[in-house]
């Protein structure tokens, strides 16, 4: 009697391959290396976003950039993105998710390579500017790869892993940018910032053409193009006067470009009601507006995005251009804020949000405004003589408030709206903010740079920047305070549609991206 132990025949062996090499292990390691390259493009791009505020002032020495040539070196990059993002994603649906990933990453290589070499602020804008746009086409096919890649069941385990993913940027991005600019690797000073995406976008570039299938949405809808332009021109028609308008004595073309975006963001609303009807295929899904959460939700994002806009370029200013700090200093003065924020983000998703649902995301505007109240007490209490250490306690305040908003913020404000339109709703979350940051950061010159003479003397520059971060962070509170208000139109117990399986219009947990359907709507 043969042994159960056995080998198989030759002709089993050859209809039914074992070991390291059949084809189930290759097509299951395939894909675990490709998940493994766009979570690595998307920890590129999120560590791009956190990177450059810690390298300004070194980059303003070296360049000579202006104020305003400041805010575009970042503000750039959030209105490209979030004029791209959504467009990126249905452009993945039709022509294909892994050459629309393998363009962006080849264009986000490209373009990390010209900030890298630019010989002005002039050039360095204007690659952010195209980096950005370049991440509008790669970003969104990240999870929707994932989700074209991944069985339903094996979903929770790599959106928790993209979770991670999400934090680690956070953490390391202004750590890495100090450490970068601190080093100043061959007398490059700030540019290695931008060149150390080189290898790591050749390495995506060539082993996904490898290792990522090809997938697309079996209805694609079509392009909105209109509706990208018209959003486009709005925010550069009240963006560019914002930023220039302190230099250039605020002209009163400034302020009728402001007063005129607001009939093309008219013109917009018009033009999508008019698609929709038509094809339906809208760029911004207007329906959804009528759910009272989600409505209100979108102006909490628009209004978080627009404070941490402030918030974090200010920050950098005032540390290193106000205090004097290096790069390397002010960048660990902020891993008390970024841990924090991770392990409040942590509880709030796992035990405080079940239990005591839309008062956590308002304790954690309170918190916010508390730690930016201790913040403001501390800065005018010890001046330029502060130290990181007496920053540690508003710092871990704030973020501890951060993280109790951003993880089931998403979640909340998706939680009234249809499930067939979860997609299109958590895309345009994202979309706005990111709009919301650009904003932010335009809105500088204001509430920053509006308090500064221009004509100060070297000694009197620090006492300026400290002043005017004080100010700034009143105006943080300010909107902090609208968003606690607003948040009272959001469910009690948000309801997470986390069942959907297979569904396509299922959302997925706040990783600050949404998956397939949030992109391609």
């Amino acid at each position: 009697m043969p042994s159960s132990e056995s080998p198989p025949s030759s002709a089993a062996a050859r209809t039914a391959p074992m070991g390291p090499d059949a084809p189930q292990d290759r097509a299951d390691r395939r894909r675990w290396f490709a998940l493994a390259i766009v979570m690595t493009a998307a920890f590129m791009d999120l560590v791009d976003v956190t990177i450059v505020n810690i390298a300004i002032p070194s980059i303003t020495r070296d360049t000579g950039a202006s104020f305003s040539e400041i805010q575009w070196i970042t503000a750039g990059y959030a209105l490209a993105f979030a004029a791209g993002l959504i467009t990126g994603g249905r452009l993945g649906d039709i022509y294909g998710r892994k050459r629309m990933f393998l363009i962006g990453i080849g264009g986000f290589t490209i373009a990390s390579a010209l900030c890298g070499f630019a010989g002005n602020p002039e050039m360095l804008v204007a690659s952010r500017i195209l980096q950005g746009g370049m991440a509008a086409l790669m970003v969104p096919q990240v999870l929707s790869i994932v989700h074209a890649t991944f069985p339903a069941h094996e979903r929770g385990k790599v959106f928790g892993l993209f979770g991670a993913i999400v934090g680690l940027g956070a953490v390391s991005g202004p750590l890495l940018g100090a450490l970068l600019t601190e080093w100043n690797l061959f007398g490059l000073q700030w540019r290695p910032i931008f060149l150390i995406n080189l290898p790591v976008g050749i390495a995506g570039l060539v082993l996904g053409r490898k290792f990522i299938s090809e997938s697309k949405a079996p209805k694609a809808l079509r392009l909105d193009l209109a509706g990208v332009f018209l959003v486009t021109l709005g925010l550069l028609m009240l963006l560019y006067p914002l930023t220039r308008g302190r230099e250039l004595g605020w002209p009163l073309w400034g302020y009728a470009s402001m007063a005129a975006s607001l009939l093309v963001f008219a013109a917009l609303i018009a033009y999508e009601r008019q698609k929709a009807s038509r094809d339906g295929s809208p760029l911004i899904e207007l329906s959804l507006f009528r759910v009272k959460s989600f409505a209100a939700g979108i102006a909490v994002q628009l209004a978080f995005g627009l404070g941490l806009g402030i918030f974090f370029l200010v920050w950098t200013l005032y540390m290193q251009m106000g205090l004097g700090w290096s790069a390397l200093r002010a960048g660990t003065t902020g891993i008390p804020f970024s841990i924090s924020v991770s392990v409040a983000a942590g509880i709030s998703v796992q035990k405080l949000v079940p239990r005591f649902g839309r008062k956590v995301l308002q304790s954690g505007a309170l918190l916010m405004i508390a730690g930016l109240l201790v913040y403001i007490g501390e800065a005018e209490r010890y001046g330029l003589a502060i130290t990181s250490w007496q920053m540690i306690v508003p710092l871990v305040i704030m973020g501890a408030g951060m993280g109790l908003i951003v993880a089931p913020l998403t979640d909340a404000v998706l939680s009234g709206v249809p499930k067939e339109h979860s997609g299109s709703a958590s895309g345009l979350i994202n979309t706005v903010q990111q709009m919301g940051t650009a904003l932010g950061l335009g809105l500088v010159s204001v509430v920053f740079f509006g308090s500064i003479s221009d004509d100060l003397a070297p000694q009197e520059m620090g006492a300026a920047f400290v002043d005017a971060f004080q100010q700034s962070l009143w105006w943080v509170a300010g909107v902090l305070m609208v968003i606690f208000l607003v948040m009272f139109a959001l469910p009690a117990r948000p309801q997470v549609h986390l069942e959907g399986g297979d569904d396509d219009t299922a959302a997925v947990p706040d990783t600050g991206i949404s998956k397939e359907p949030a992109l391609s709507r």
